[in-house]
C-alpha cells in the first residue's frame, strides 16, 4: 500500500500540532524528552517502537531549542534597552 505525499504532510503536520499541544511547556517537553531518552538508551524497545520515539524525541527536541532561541531573543531586545513585546508562543 503507497501513501500519497498529501496524506504523509498532512501526517507530519498533525504531529507538529500535538508537539505543541502535548509540550504545553518547555519544562513538560523537557521532561517527556528526558523519559524518551531514557528509554532509547535502555535498548529494549522493538525496532517500530524505537523508530516511533525517536521521532517524537525529534520533535521534542525542534519544540525546545524554538523556546530557548525565542527566550534568548527576548534577553537580548531586553538588554539593549528595546521595549518590544514578547510572543511566549
Amino acid at each position: 500500500m503507497t501513501t500519497s505525499p498529501t496524506a504523509k504532510t498532512t501526517r507530519a503536520a498533525s504531529r507538529t500540532a500535538a508537539t505543541t499541544e502535548a509540550a504545553a511547556s518547555y519544562e513538560a517537553a523537557l521532561e517527556e524528552l528526558e523519559q524518551l531518552v531514557a528509554q532509547l538508551d535502555a535498548g529494549q524497545l522493538p525496532l517500530d517502537q524505537l523508530l516511533t520515539r525517536y521521532q517524537r524525541g525529534a520533535e521534542l527536541l525542534a519544540f525546545c531549542r524554538a523556546r530557548l532561541d525565542a527566550v534568548e531573543n527576548q534577553i537580548r531586545v531586553l538588554e539593549t534597552g528595546e521595549a518590544k513585546p514578547w510572543d511566549a508562543a
